[in-house]
């Protein structure tokens, strides 16, 4: 009998998760690997995801502690759609998937792992890959640490972080 080891996830499968909101963090925060936070707008975050579907998997949620969407300003909504599509290229950039699936998951029913506090999935996705979907159940086959995904994706976020908005 062959063994997939995957460690990490029984903090997930327990649900051992701090009482904490995951995206509200210090204002002054704009990067930490401990927390996975790659990037900050003024108004919006980017994150790995810690139980991802795929590398590169990263969550975009608002910098204020909301739950729906109609609780965003104008400018929210547009920084986090400004954001998404950043994250589109850096990933585009830097693990070249052969397209993406972006989702907002609202509400428990819906798949929502943070209720609290609205965030957006992208997901790359390459050819042949099946790890949306788990062919066995409860195992995903993740080919590189979190860690390195994260250092493989800082610096690109960090020179996006020094180019001008659009």
């Amino acid at each position: 009998m062959e063994r997939l080891w995957a460690p990490w996830r029984m903090e997930y499968i327990l649900n051992n998760k701090s009482a904490d909101c995951i995206f509200c963090l210090p204002p002054d925060l704009e990067c930490d690997p401990e927390r996975l936070l790659l990037y900050r707008t003024g108004l919006s975050l980017v994150m790995l995801n810690r139980y991802p579907y795929t590398n590169g998997h990263l969550l975009i949620a608002p910098n204020r502690h909301t739950a729906e969407i109609e609780g965003l300003t104008s400018e929210e909504m547009l920084d986090l759609f400004r954001t998404l599509g950043l994250c589109k290229r850096m990933l585009q950039e830097t693990a070249r998937p052969d397209g993406f699936n972006v989702g907002i998951n609202l509400g428990r029913a819906a798949g929502a792992g943070v209720e609290d506090h609205l965030h957006l999935h992208i997901v790359p996705r390459w050819g042949g890959d099946t790890n949306f979907m788990s062919v066995i159940p409860d195992v995903r086959i993740m080919p590189e640490n979190l860690t390195v995904t994260f250092e493989r994706l800082l610096p690109a976020f960090q020179t996006a972080a020094r180019r001008p908005e659009p």
